[in-house]
């Protein structure tokens, strides 16, 4: 099954907090994923705010037409981050 985004938020620089259909939500830092053509001007803080949630494909995306796979974001949300002491 894939996953659904329902809910997407800015939260500071390139985090965005994501929740999917099935209630698993958390926050993904997407600045090491903002290369490539399509997702050059997202590094502009001002056009990676415009994120929303896509009605028909149910993932995260931008007016540019710069999209993440749901599968992608879930599996994000779910790597357990490094605390770093």
């Amino acid at each position: 099954m894939i996953p659904k985004v329902v809910e997407v938020r800015h939260v500071y620089d390139f985090t965005v907090h994501v929740r999917f259909a099935d209630g698993t939500a958390g926050d993904i830092d997407l600045s090491d994923e903002l290369y490539g053509e399509v997702f050059e001007p997202l590094r502009d803080p001002a056009v990676f705010k415009t994120a929303s949630v896509h009605s028909e494909f149910h993932t995260l995306y931008w007016p540019n037409g710069a999209d993440f796979a749901p599968e992608f974001l879930y599996e994000k949300v779910h790597i357990p981050v490094a605390r770093q002491t």
